[in-house]
């Protein structure tokens, strides 16, 4: 791997992005206490790591490098041309009502980004994002693709909303633009193109996944009598589906759906039928503040059932508007903003010192983002050679080089050919809404969740 990446450093470097690049196999000068930085953050041995990964970290024992013979050379040496950076697609709803997960989104790859440009980028080529806001609408997210194209970006992460990212996708395939979705769940994102010809990748938990996580514990507690709620959206509509289809595997229907526009604010005759066809459990699938509407519905006829669902539940249109009335709902997560091993520790912290930030909003958006940025560089250093072009990314991220010890997961082979989904049931766990944020609902998973997960 080239040494120069770390020669064009003359600042100190965090430990925990300094175990990254160990882990990528580069080269790093002697440090020295000296040079250690205010910022530098020591992390623990990872616990989910193998004994190579706790060697590594513990190589990386000083707080910080510093490279003198760098600066020294660079002040006898003509100046060389400036390099060109790499131009990093990003989109989603960066405005408007969906805006709640899009900036944790975005300032998750901010993060990560920031954290690979201090380093030298890629092989000394900083990498550049260029921003689009599709404000959650498939007409602007179609417009703000092709313009992404048209700025010969290398790759993309993006998409909140999956009705937009349908609407966009083709406009990544048929550019050969490698595409990683840190946050829409619809189940068609990742299906709509055959495998091993597909460009779009995803760092999220598809709907499907997130029902049979859901319903399964819906059986285990005895809830099942379930009326579904879902909008019209194509996020409602695929997630209907996926409901269904959990629930017919264990010989289980629906005593009751409703479907609803986004906007919908009284939804007390939907609730009044649910409870006249015997539910004993809610499941909803939208991403508005109609779930809130749906709680505080259900808290209107005193109709104390339980409240269900996808990852929206987590998000702040729900847990503020719906406020009393959500306390106790349920939902599917692959993280859980509390520092239960070194690495979230990490990351939470980088996050809040970063943007002056007491929680994130959607932390599952900001953490699988941060995750997909990193996946995309190791991805960029299997090329070997360092020329890039989307194909032979795309063949990267389907065998991804080494593996990366992320916050979600550790990655060691997140993708392939056939797969283009990286994460699996194992890396998921049930959250709970109390007292206004969201928590483990079982002991065990806080547990089990000491240790990142691989995938299954």
């Amino acid at each position: 791997m080239p040494r120069r990446l770390l020669a064009l450093l003359a600042a100190p470097i965090p430990l925990a992005v300094l175990t990254i690049l160990l882990s990528l196999g580069l080269h790093l000068p002697p440090a020295t206490a000296a040079a250690a930085g205010p910022d530098t953050v020591a992390p623990a041995a990872s616990t989910s790591s193998s004994g190579g990964a706790r060697a590594t970290a513990a190589r990386a024992n000083a707080s910080s490098v510093t490279v003198a013979a760098a600066a020294a050379a660079s002040a006898i040496a003509p100046a060389a041309p400036p390099i060109p950076p790499l131009r990093l697609g990003v989109i989603g709803p960066f405005s408007g009502p969906s805006s709640d997960f899009g900036v944790p989104m975005l300032r998750g790859v901010q993060l990560a980004v920031d954290e690979i440009n201090l380093v030298g980028g890629f092989l000394g080529r900083p990498i550049e994002m260029v921003v689009r806001d599709d404000q959650a609408t498939p007409a602007m997210g179609l417009a703000q693709s092709r313009s992404l194209a048209d700025a010969k970006v290398f790759a993309t992460l993006g998409f909140c909303n999956t009705g937009v990212a349908m609407a966009s996708l083709e406009v990544f395939q048929q550019a050969q633009i490698p595409l990683i979705v840190p946050c829409a769940a619809g189940s068609p994102v990742t299906a709509k193109y055959p495998p091993r010809e597909s460009y779009v990748f995803r760092t999220s938990a598809r709907d499907s996944l997130q029902a049979e996580v859901v319903v399964a514990d819906l059986e285990r507690r005895g809830w099942t009598r379930v009326a579904i709620f879902a909008d019209e959206t194509a996020y409602g509509e695929s997630g209907l589906a996926d409901v269904r289809r959990s629930l017919a595997q264990r010989q289980l229907t629906p005593v009751y759906v409703a479907r609803f526009p986004l906007g919908a604010k009284d939804l007390s005759e939907p609730l009044k039928a649910a409870r006249a066809a015997g539910a004993n459990v809610i499941f909803t699938y939208t991403v508005g503040k109609e779930n809130a509407a749906i709680a505080l519905g259900r808290q209107a006829l005193r109709w104390n059932v339980p409240l269900v669902g996808g990852w929206p539940l987590s998000f702040p249109f729900f847990i503020e508007g719906a406020g009393e009335a959500g306390e106790g709902a349920l939902m599917a997560q692959t993280f859980i903003a509390e520092p239960s091993n070194e690495r979230r520790a990490a990351f939470l912290a980088a996050y809040a010192r970063k943007y002056s930030a007491r929680r994130i909003p959607v932390p599952m958006a900001a953490a699988q983002a941060y995750d997909a940025t990193w996946i995309l560089l190791y991805a960029l250093f299997g090329l070997g050679d360092g020329e890039v072009d989307g194909p032979r990314l795309k063949a990267s991220l389907e065998r991804l080089p080494r593996t990366y010890y992320g916050v979600v997961a550790t990655y060691e082979r997140p993708f392939s050919p056939d797969d283009k989904d990286a994460i699996t049931a194992n890396m998921l766990v049930i959250g709970q809404v109390k007292k206004g944020a969201v928590t483990f609902a079982y002991p065990e998973d806080a547990r089990r969740n000491l240790f990142i997960q691989r995938k299954r």
